[in-house]
């Protein structure tokens, strides 16, 4: 018999089934035993009665989130006794046979209870993801990334992956390091971001890229972020900025109407830095009182290109340094005023997306690492990859970034991006499930030429 999913028995009553999933809940009521069965669709109530000596045993050895099989007859529910909060709520299934695939052993916490502290929900993940509340948030993110890619291969974008061991730059957060084996001595980088990379691939001429991108930041933690992260990166050749909010805005409405059914009014508001600053005291307003949409999506522009570090004693970049000024001018004569062809989109006072027109010309990109004071040594180093292949018919291009954890969290209402991440660190950056980080071994620190030296102060 092949297997029925639960949210699909409605329809089948008089039928005989088979069913698998886990028990939810189990009540005895003398001589007859209701298991509440789960699968990732819903929940079913089934029944067995004493008459039925195997199958009543079997029932009755059983424990919570015992995984199961169950063979039976589909009947309606006796009036008033309807579970109107599963989709096959109106029927249940008399057993008739009943197979433990899997007996469940005590649990280490009530996945039931809400109360339960988030270390231990994190250290035992597995059982955390079977609440219903975990898997609406993570079927919901599937959707939502289903249906990002639908609307961009529509828009006749290709998607690539970019390398995950890269090479360590600055001007950025702090990298995440991997020693090389075979070249002692020397270090990958985590990506950051496929920046690069995917500028890259607009000098290739692909012209329309987009990668849902796995990204990794050495960064202290909040309740929006994680030392690594999901993002949608996306870059597009001979596009003005206002292509970039089309796209986006295209991608973002379909998002709402085929998840929520709900109707996105577009194009979205703008506004500059400068506005925004001066009448919201923030680049990142929160509008849903003005607007009245319970999402309100607001395009901040105009960014400026740097701003003085006097700790550092030098300029740095306000978003990242391959932004292309608006005017090149004031880049020798107002490097402090100079205006960035860069954007941010704001969502209920939460930065969801940074993007910008790129730099694409090599001696534009060169007078940038100039003013933020990377030494031509320092420039060849690190970004002579990228230096060189911008003088080979590189095209205008532009792009962006969304923070999809950050855009789920937001659509679901979670109170941190740990609910919609399948296995999140903790706020210590610690992978409490596996353990990780733990110790390595002296012969695996040795293949790759590295010593520790723990114990010694610093002179």
């Amino acid at each position: 018999m092949e297997r029925t999913m639960i949210n699909g028995l409605s329809s089948l009553e008089g039928k005989e089934v088979e069913i698998s999933g886990w028990v939810d809940t189990i009540r005895e009521h003398g001589k007859l035993i209701f298991l509440e069965i789960r699968d990732v669709t819903g929940t079913v109530q089934t029944i067995v009665t004493a008459k039925d000596a195997e199958n009543f045993e079997t029932a009755k050895s059983l424990t919570k989130e015992s995984c199961v099989r169950i063979v039976g007859k589909v009947s309606s529910r006796p009036s008033g006794t309807e579970n109107k909060d599963s989709s096959a709520g109106n029927v249940e299934v008399k057993i008739q046979g009943l197979e433990i695939y899997n007996k469940c052993s005590a649990l280490p916490f009530d996945i039931d209870n809400d109360e339960v502290g988030e270390d231990v929900r994190l250290k035992y993940r597995y059982l955390d993801l079977r609440r219903p509340e975990m898997q609406k948030n993570l079927i919901l993110r599937s959707k939502v990334v289903r249906v990002i890619r639908d609307t961009l291969y529509k828009e006749g974008f290709n998607e690539f992956e970019t390398p995950m061991l890269a090479k360590s730059t600055p001007e950025g957060a702090r990298d995440y390091v991997v020693p090389s084996r075979t070249q002692p001595g020397k270090f990958f980088a985590l990506p950051q971001s496929p920046q690069l990379f995917k500028q890259l691939l607009m000098v290739a001429g692909f012209e329309r890229y987009f990668q849902i991108a796995r990204c990794m930041r050495d960064e202290d933690l909040r309740s929006d972020r994680q030392p690594e992260f999901t993002q949608l990166d996306v870059e597009m050749s001979f596009v003005s900025q206002e292509d970039i909010f089309r796209v986006v805005e295209g991608v973002l409405k379909n998002v709402f109407k085929k998840v929520f059914n709900k109707n996105l009014k577009t194009p979205f508001r703008k506004m500059s830095y400068e506005e925004s600053i001066k009448k919201y005291k923030s680049d990142k307003p929160d509008l849903r009182e003005e607007t009245k949409e319970d999402f309100a999506f607001t395009w901040i522009t105009d960014f400026p290109l740097l701003e003085y570090s006097k700790d550092e004693d030098r300029y740095i970049a306000c978003h990242h340094p391959f932004c292309m000024p608006k005017n090149i001018d004031d880049l020798e004569k107002n490097p402090e005023k100079t205006i960035a062809q860069s954007f941010d989109l704001v969502l209920n006072g939460i930065e969801i997306l940074s993007g910008s027109i790129r730099i694409h010309k090599s001696d534009i990109q060169k007078k940038v690492f100039d003013l933020l004071k990377i030494s031509d040594k320092e420039q060849k180093e690190k970004f002579g990859f990228l230096l060189d292949a911008l003088k080979f018919g590189a095209p205008p291009h532009g792009g962006i970034a969304i923070g999809l954890d950050r855009l789920i969290q937001i659509l679901t209402g979670a109170e941190s991006i740990r609910e919609v991440i399948p296995f999140p660190k903790n706020k210590e950056a610690k992978d409490l499930m596996v353990d990780a980080p733990s110790s390595v071994s002296d012969r695996q620190l040795k293949d790759v030429c590295i010593r520790l030296d723990l114990g010694k102060k610093k002179p």
